[in-house]
């Protein structure tokens, strides 16, 4: 049987929580096998700039960072849960990755 490699990311990690939990509990309902929740390494930016544009004055500097989440699960490939996986609502800030092996 086919087993179906599911990548969610995103950047709130409560949404892809979210999501995965829902994927668990279709392949629970349906009986089949799966793997996971499995929390790949969170992708960490940072930005620094200086707080003043023309660069005189203190030396002071802002920092920004982003956190990229990624979140794997693994299920078999059965066509009655593929279509119920088709019609989960995701919100926009998650993105999905599926992968037919």
């Amino acid at each position: 049987m086919p087993t179906t490699r599911i990548k969610l990311i995103s950047r709130n990690k409560d949404d892809v929580v979210k999501i995965a939990k829902q994927i668990i509990e279709i392949a629970k309902t349906v009986g089949i096998k799966f793997k996971g929740p499995i929390p790949l390494p969170t992708k960490v930016l940072n930005i620094s700039t200086r707080k003043t544009p023309c660069g005189d004055g203190s030396h002071t500097y802002e920092h920004w960072e982003m956190r990229i989440h990624k979140w794997l699960v693994e299920i078999d490939g059965s066509e009655q849960a593929l279509r119920q996986l088709m019609r989960i609502t995701v919100p926009d800030t998650v993105q999905i990755e599926m992968t037919l092996s």
